[in-house]
């Protein structure tokens, strides 16, 4: 890994916090703007000298905001898979930007709360990301940031349709709001589907844990806006906002009814899912995610007291693939992670006990 990535593999994301409003429920809230140059192809009509000129023009003009402060500017170009499947595993890149690394870059403030993504689908991917129900407080500094980037870049914006982008749902305001929420309890009792419909109808769609084209792992999922175009930043909002308050209520009240109605069985599934993660010697990646979402439940309602959500958010992301072999400082086999994770898992939550 390049010595820059190191403070990365060692500080907690923003996101992965465990603060803020409904943070039971609410892991993160991401604000991300799509924004295009002026004079330059879009993506699906760029060439390779095309390309490397928008690169070093955004990350002369990113180099120079305030609200980044000495950013971390990286091309994916110059890192190997490990390292750009580890910044897509910490929600810094997208798969897509990591599957094509040349021309392309990323820049990252501190507390990877800011990054920007160069030459994804669109020049600019700005995104902020906060920890709980946090779209306003995302908000605000993406809009801050985006009018810093706005003096040193020309943006290409039309009067008619707001800001141009390489696909048409992120034209007009570029802004795609989303936020990852656990919902274990609407699984459990098989409301989930339901619930997902009915946001699909109010204009929203969900995705999995590692956004557009993965399945919803853990019984984690990101939703967001479909469109933006036609539709002011604010609103689009205060939209998401305030349907997420009504799925974090649906949450509330499944959790309510387990532990009242059947709380023998859930803490059944609870303490048999910490024992596994606790004395197993081997274990996926995907058992992982949905053994640690049954003892984060457990943590959020009450039941397991001497394990902290901090602690399983780190081991969400300190698990996955990359992360185990950016740790050990090697390249491993399928096999070998497993094995890694096992004893990840197995000392991390030998130590919360013994500081319990």
């Amino acid at each position: 890994m390049p010595k820059e990535l190191d403070a990365l593999l060692t500080q907690t994301s923003e996101w992965l916090r465990g603060v803020g409003p409904s943070s039971e429920i609410v892991m993160s809230s991401r604000i991300r703007l799509a924004r295009n140059l002026e004079h330059f192809p879009f993506a699906t009509r760029a060439t390779d000298t095309s390309r490397s000129d928008v690169l070093r023009l955004v990350q002369e003009g990113v180099r120079h905001a305030s609200s980044l402060r000495n950013p971390l500017s990286l091309e994916l170009g110059s890192l190997d898979e490990v390292s750009r499947q580890f910044l897509v595993e910490r929600h810094l890149i997208s798969r897509e930007h990591a599957s094509s690394p040349e021309h392309r870059g990323v820049v990252i403030g501190p507390g990877e709360v800011i990054s920007v993504m160069i030459n994804e689908e669109d020049h600019l991917r700005v995104q902020v990301m906060q920890s709980g129900l946090s779209l306003r407080e995302a908000w605000a500094l993406i809009d801050a940031l985006d009018d810093e980037l706005s003096e040193a870049l020309p943006f290409a914006y039309s009067s008619d349709w707001g800001y141009l982008t390489c696909c048409l749902t992120n034209a007009g305001t570029g802004l795609r709001a989303s936020v990852m929420v656990h919902l274990p309890a609407l699984v459990i009792t098989k409301q989930i589907n339901k619930v997902l419909h009915a946001i699909t109808k109010l204009g929203l769609t969900a995705r999995g844990l590692y956004g557009e084209g993965t399945e919803a792992l853990g019984n984690f999922f990101q939703m967001s806006n479909q469109v933006s175009l036609g539709r002011g930043e604010e609103e689009i909002v205060e939209n998401i906002e305030r349907i997420m308050k009504q799925v974090i209520g649906h949450e509330q009240t499944a959790r309510e009814g387990l532990t009242t109605s059947n709380r023998l069985q859930l803490e059944d599934r609870i303490w048999r899912a910490y024992g596994v993660l606790r004395h197993a010697q081997t274990i996926t990646s995907n058992e992982t995610l949905d053994l640690l979402s049954a003892v984060r439940l457990g943590v959020d309602v009450g039941i397991m007291t001497h394990v902290n959500r901090p602690t399983i958010n780190d081991l969400l992301i300190l698990s996955q693939p990359a992360h185990l072999q950016k740790l050990d400082g090697s390249k491993l086999s399928a096999q070998e992670r497993d094995s890694k994770r096992a004893g990840l898992i197995r000392q991390r939550l030998n130590a919360t006990e013994h500081d319990s």
